[in-house]
This record gives structure tokens, sequence and C-alpha cells, in this order.
């Protein structure tokens, strides 16, 4: 189970299981507030104590009173902001398609660092043990001291690496576009283990009782042993699988990108269906689990909840426009970004 602090990173642990503590919103009463960017939001919000940051397409990390919506500070980069924030020890970690992973005061926006890479930085840092660990469009790894950004190590892959690393046990995982996910030391950067699959992986592991668990463009959801990296099954979706999975009591749920416009519910053990659940349209989203509910948006421009153990919708949200950003729950309240511009607080 997720404790309290978990909520300062992207998909709300370490471990990426995307497993909130409650309460969340099994029942939908409205818009609590929402907050107008410059450009669409595709980077998941994280909640660190009473604000929530994010990203924006307008080239701005956000901070905004989790209460309110009141804009605390926004920090300027020099380009689109997809990746979701990391806040840990006062320090808020993010990248930038500017190149840049950035570390920033989290009461001020002041920057504290900055270190640069060979291309955009999408995947969403993580921090563990004073190192910050996150990919780059340069096809590297990267592991920082979170307090200096002095570099401690960097693994290459044979292509971009933008789904977001895991760690669990002193074990880094990731994908990249060069058709692998990787294991390697979190302290030396040593290759542990490596596993092919038919192409590109966009989706962020996650991992849970000693199995990773991670989607590719192959259209296939695998699960393989964290220690050796053998195969334990795979299940095959209608199209590419860059969607992050979440698991919670068992289950392992996650989206489906192109013409499968479906949310997939899975038996972590042995990879059975369980249910389905169609939507209108594509589903980027990393879903995200709660107190029994899963939420989760899709390109037919709504949020959905549904009940974890069967599949049945509880209820849908509508936006202007799509919604590729993952849901972050906090305190009663679920918060996710929208291609029409706008961060929403539901409640």
């Amino acid at each position: 189970m997720a404790n309290s602090a978990d909520s300062a990173m992207f998909h709300a642990n370490a471990e990426r299981t995307g497993e909130y503590p409650g309460p969340g919103v099994p029942v939908l009463h409205g818009v609590k507030w929402k907050f107008k960017t410059e450009y669409e939001i595709t980077s998941s919000p994280s909640v660190s104590g009473n604000t929530v940051y994010f990203g924006s397409g307008d080239g701005h990390l956000y901070a905004l009173d989790a209460k309110t919506g009141q804009k605390k500070w926004r920090f300027e980069t020099g380009w689109y902001v997809h990746s979701s924030p990391c806040i840990s020890e006062g320090v808020v970690y993010f990248g930038s398609q500017d190149f840049y992973l950035y570390a920033l005061d989290a009461k001020t926006g002041e920057e504290k660092w900055r270190f640069r890479t060979g291309g955009t930085v999408n995947s969403s840092p993580c921090i563990s043990e004073g190192v910050v660990y996150f990919g780059s469009g340069d096809h590297y790894l990267y592991a920082l001291d979170a307090e200096t950004g002095e570099e401690k190590w960097r693994f290459e892959t044979g292509d971009c690496v933008d789904s977001s690393p895991c760690i669990s046990e002193g074990v880094v995982y990731f994908g990249s576009w060069d058709n692998h996910l990787y294991a390697l030391d979190a302290k030396t950067g040593e290759e542990k283990w490596r596993f092919e699959t038919g192409a590109s992986v966009w989706s962020s592991p996650c991992i849970s009782e000693g199995v990773v668990y991670f989607g590719s463009d192959d259209h296939y959801l695998y699960a393989l042993d964290a220690e050796t990296g053998e195969e334990k099954w795979r299940f095959e979706a209608g199209n590419s699988v860059r969607s992050s999975p979440c698991i919670s009591e068992g289950v392992v749920y996650f989206g489906s990108w192109g013409w499968d416009y479906y949310l997939y519910a899975l038996d972590a053990e042995t990879g059975e269906e369980k249910w389905r659940f169609e939507t209108g349209d594509c589903v980027n989203s990393s879903p995200c689990i709660s107190e029994g509910v899963v939420y989760f948006g899709s390109y037919d421009n709504h949020l959905y909840a549904l009940d974890a153990e069967t599949g049945e919708e509880k209820w849908r949200f509508e936006t202007e426009y799509w919604v590729d950003s993952s849901p972050c729950i906090s305190e009663g309240v679920v918060y996710f970004g929208g291609g029409d511009d706008y961060l929403y607080a539901l409640h």
C-alpha cells in the first residue's frame, strides 16, 4: 500500500504502482476548481503538502494551492514540459523538451540547478536514496546527485528513453525505443539484464511482488521476473500499449493506444483478463487506483472512474478536449490535465 508521501511523484511511488492512499472520489460532486494555462497539459500532476505541481505545453512548471487552485508560482523553461514532477526534501525535479532536467525550490520556484542532456526530457524523474533517475531523447538513462545535480553515471541504450524509470530493491527498470526493457544496478548503472520486445517501449514499468509489468508498441503487456528478466506471461491488446500499468490487490490495469479503445484489468499472477472497459477513443493516460476505484483519461475527452473489481462505470467527467495526462489522487480530490489547457481538480 502507498503511504501519505507517495503523491509526490508520477504514479504515486518509486515502484510506480499507481496506488494512492484514500480517500478518492468514488462519487463525483463536481469541479472544485480548474486552472487555465496557455497550452495543452500532458504532464501528470504531483501533490506535496498543500501544493499541486505540473507542467504545461506552454513551457512552464506550475505550483498551485491544492485547495483553491490559486497560482503560487510558475517557472519558465525553454520548451514544452511533458515530464511529471517529482518532489523530495523540498525540491521539485522535472524535465523539459529544452533538453534539461531542472531542480527547483518547491516553495519559491527558485532554480537550484539544471542538468543538460543531449535530447528532450519527457521521462518523469524518480528519486531514491538521494539520487534522481530519468531518461532522455539522447538515448541515455541518467543518475544524478539530487542535491547538486552532479552526474553519477549514465547508461546508453539504442534509442530514445521516454519511459519513466521505476526503482525497487536497488534496481532501476526502464524502457527504450530500442525495443528493450532494462534492469540496472541503481548505484553503479551496471546492466543486470535486458528483455527484448517486438517494438518500442514508451510505457513506464511498475513493479510489485517481484514482478515487473510494462507495455510495448508490439501490442503486448508483459510480466517479467524482476530478478532475472524471465518472461512470466504476456497479454495481447488490440494495439500499442503506451499507457503505464498500475497494480493493486493482485490486478494490473492498463490502457491501449490506436484503434483499440479499452482499459484492461488482468490477473497479475496469470495475465488472464478479468474485464475490459470500452471508451470512445485511445487510452494513453496511465490509470491510477484508490480504495477500489480506477481513474484514467481517454482521447474521447473524458476522465473515467470505474469499480476496480467489476469494471463498472461509477462516473465520467467530460472536458473540452482529450485527456492524455495521468490522474493523481490526494485527500479526496483527483487532479489531471487536459488538451483544453486546463488543470482540473474534481471532488
